[in-house]
């Protein structure tokens, strides 16, 4: 089967990336993609395997930006200053791609060794900017579980409209890492 002229892979996940940041991954469909590209949906099985192969392609974008932007944001940093700016970097990537984000909640598949490397990747980041606070192999896995939970329940609860008061929430969130940090730094 021909493949439609200007449609690639890439192209097909880019538009479905910016319909799912729009309008949520859950209410992502095959038919809102082929329809944004001018194309029969029939056609998009040329470039995916279906909406689950799809969404893994979602994952393995999302994985690789969001592993992009907290390497980036702890470079050249130590100490609080990365730990603050890696979940800064995090909560960042949340807001703008939302949908993306969303790709990239659940652990990927054990049988997926694409998926997992770029997970493995992202919590290799976060140990490394958790090495000046001594943690010890459990302890360093259960902090990394700790600043995804902050993070992402932090902005879950914003991109839902959860915090109504008329109060800073970056200052919000930022005394949230201050006192995991402190939490960090009562381990030793």
């Amino acid at each position: 089967m021909a493949r439609s002229v200007g449609v690639t892979r890439e192209r097909v996940v880019a538009i479905a990336a910016e319909l799912a940041d729009a309008h949520g991954l859950e209410a992502l469909t095959l038919a809102q993609v082929a329809a944004a590209l001018k194309i029969r949906l029939p056609s998009l099985y040329n470039h995916v395997d279906g909406l689950l192969g799809l969404r893994r392609e979602l994952a393995l974008l999302g994985g690789r930006e969001l592993l992009d932007r907290v390497s980036r944001a702890a470079i050249g940093k130590a100490g609080d200053d990365a730990m603050l700016a890696l979940a800064q970097a995090y909560r960042d990537y949340i807001m703008a791609h939302p949908g993306r984000y969303a790709a990239i909640v659940r652990a990927p598949p054990a049988d997926d060794a694409e998926l997992q490397q770029i997970s493995q990747s992202i919590i290799d980041v976060v140990l490394a900017v958790l090495v000046p606070y001594g943690l010890a192999d459990d302890a360093a896995i259960h902090a990394v579980r700790g600043l995804r939970s902050i993070v992402h329940g932090f902005a879950t609860l914003e991109l839902a409209g959860g915090f109504g008061l008329a109060l800073d929430r970056d200052e919000s969130f930022l005394r949230l890492l201050r006192a995991y940090i402190a939490g960090l730094r009562a381990q030793d």
